[in-house]
């Protein structure tokens, strides 16, 4: 647990303990607090890699400025953040908000990737953009709560809600007693308007390095057509689904076993 002073920020970070694969750079999601676990640093990556993450900028412990944000500002911190380190490139994994952050940061640093994987994302713009989560802040708590769940698996509609009414209730309860440690309003405030604003779709053909795309087959947050787009666009990129919505990552125990084993190949 420590800090690294970039150029503007603070940042908080969290490592593993080294593996025999090395280094392995893990960007998270809207809301990211590293506080809040299990998360990535708990997940079958450590037991392969040496997982890093950090809080991102307005989160967690990391500094949070008061003036609005940018995806150039995000693909820049974790590019300082990785020199802070003392690497000079290294594997990448970004997760949902994280993926489009890796996103900008290999188009903007190439030299800084080694190798990709985006899960559950978006590149904005004609290719899809995620969904609008700054919009689901205007309801009241309780239809806040209701909305996340539905479009974080496509599976869960108003028919499977009316039959399963023991369900859903759980299913409710689990998801807002999920995270301790809820985001501070204005800095993620400020990340879901630079999310709002993000477009990667017209330098998606710069992306040299090997990519793996990853998406839950009914996720409504990065649709599947989103996930199919930066296929099409990214020469190098490979494209699996799984089974699961938009935490994927947790209902398909596939997903995190053949993510390591081609991040691994291509190592070779």
């Amino acid at each position: 647990m420590s800090l690294i002073e970039t150029h503007d920020l603070s940042i908080y970070y969290e490592r593993s303990s080294k593996q025999n694969n090395g280094p392995l750079l893990y960007i998270g999601g809207t809301g990211g607090d590293l506080r809040n676990r299990p998360n990535q640093l708990d997940s079958p990556l450590k037991d392969s890699f040496e997982v890093i993450s950090y809080d991102q900028r307005g989160l967690g412990q990391t500094s949070k400025p008061k003036n609005t944000y940018t995806m150039k500002q995000y693909a820049n911190d974790a590019a300082d953040f990785i020199d802070r380190l003392g690497f000079s490139r290294l594997p990448i994994m970004g997760v949902s908000f994280g993926g489009m952050v890796a996103q900008e940061l290999v188009i903007r640093h190439p030299d800084k990737v080694t190798k990709l994987v985006l899960a559950c994302t978006s590149s904005g713009g004609e290719g899809g953009s995620s969904y609008p989560l700054h919009e689901l802040e205007e309801l009241d708590p309780e239809k806040k709560l209701e909305a996340g769940i539905k479009i974080n698996d496509l599976r869960i509609t108003d028919k499977w809600v009316k039959e399963n009414p023991k369900e859903w209730g759980k299913l409710k309860e689990l998801s807002a007693n999920r995270i301790q440690y809820k985001p501070e309003p204005s800095g993620f405030k400020n990340q879901l308007l630079a999310r709002k604003d993000h477009d990667t779709t017209s330098r998606l053909t710069k992306i040299k390095a090997p990519v793996l795309l990853a998406g839950g087959k009914y996720d409504g947050i990065a649709p599947i057509k989103n996930m199919e787009y930066l296929h099409k666009n990214i020469k190098s990129s490979t494209l699996k689904f799984y089974e699961g919505g938009h935490l994927f990552l947790i209902q398909d125990k596939l997903a995190f076993k053949e993510i390591i084993e081609w991040l691994v190949k291509i190592d070779e």
